[in-house]
Order: C-alpha cells, then sequence, then structure tokens
C-alpha cells in the first residue's frame, strides 16, 4: 500500500473488531488442541488476546516483526524479537501444538516468516487479502488487496497517527 488514502477504506470498530474476533475464535473451537498462541506484534495482540479467552489458552508468546515502518509504506521485513524455543518445542518441535494469531494477512510476507519458524502451527487472522490468504488455515473476512483496514487503534473521528509520530515535543 503505498498510499491509504486512495485505496478502499475499511473502517473496522471496535464493537466489529471484537464480534470479529469472536467468530475467528468459534471456526477454531475445535479444530485443534493447541499449548499455546503465538501472536504477531503488534496487529496479533489484541486478536490474540480475545481468542485465548475464547478458547481458554493460558501460554501466549510473541513473535515481533516489523513489516509496516509507517503507516503508507511495507517495507523489509525485521524480526525484532524471535519466537522462544520452548514454545517452538512444544508437542515435538515444528509447531504443530501452536495457534498463531494476526489482525490481517496483506502480501503474505510476515507469515512465511513465521511459518518457517513454526511450519506445523495453525495460522489463523482475522482478516485476509488474496495475496497472503494461502497461508492461513483460518480467518473470518477476505478484503480485496486494495483495501486499507483502519483497525479501531489506528482510530478516532478520524485516523490518528501514534502518538509517537507526534511533532509536538
Amino acid at each position: 500500500m503505498e498510499n491509504p488514502q486512495q485505496e478502499k477504506a475499511f473502517p473496522v470498530s471496535w464493537d466489529q473488531f471484537h464480534r470479529d474476533c469472536r467468530a475467528l475464535a468459534w471456526r477454531l473451537s475445535g479444530q485443534g488442541k493447541w499449548e499455546a498462541i503465538v501472536c504477531i506484534t503488534r496487529g496479533g495482540l489484541v486478536p490474540a488476546a480475545i481468542v485465548a479467552r475464547e478458547l481458554g489458552i493460558r501460554l501466549i508468546e510473541t513473535v515481533c516483526i516489523a513489516s509496516y515502518h509507517s503507516y503508507d509504506n511495507q517495507g523489509d521485513l525485521q524480526v525484532i524479537k524471535p519466537i522462544d524455543p520452548k514454545v517452538i518445542n512444544l508437542d515435538g518441535g515444528k509447531g504443530k501444538a501452536v495457534l498463531v494469531i494476526d489482525d490481517l494477512t496483506d502480501t503474505g510476507k510476515t507469515a512465511r516468516v513465521v511459518r518457517d519458524m513454526l511450519p506445523e502451527a495453525h495460522f489463523a487472522t482475522v482478516y485476509a487479502k488474496p495475496m497472503g490468504r494461502p497461508l492461513v488455515d483460518t480467518f473470518v473476512t477476505e478484503v480485496s488487496q486494495d483495501t486499507w483496514i483502519y483497525f479501531p487503534w489506528d482510530m478516532g473521528w478520524q485516523f490518528q497517527p501514534p502518538i509517537s509520530h507526534s511533532t509536538a515535543g
């Protein structure tokens, strides 16, 4: 996405996001016996919390990968924090007992990196775009590749840049 203002907009409210995360948990229930959730930060934090609550999963790990270095430009991937080997090695390794959660799969670049870390994990996202869709096992809603999703943490009455991008000092 070079300029989200020129793309199709899909604003998501907190209420809608919560409903979609619960729908994801409902779809996941009965699909496996996961010992842990690995959430991809930062977008996976909120859906991971909701899914963990709904499915009764207590072990939650993060993998920290930066791909959007600004809100309108996806850059090179950077693994800031890898997955704890104790989580990778659950149930014999390769992630078979792990549920990976993210808010969105867009191009699939981030999902590929995590799939390499946990090749047998179940990968679930709330939203999926066509390029990333083949890397996801379970999702709730597919949107077109040219749609920019405005998550509730990005929104006020209008788009809100993060405080860290403020010019006020």
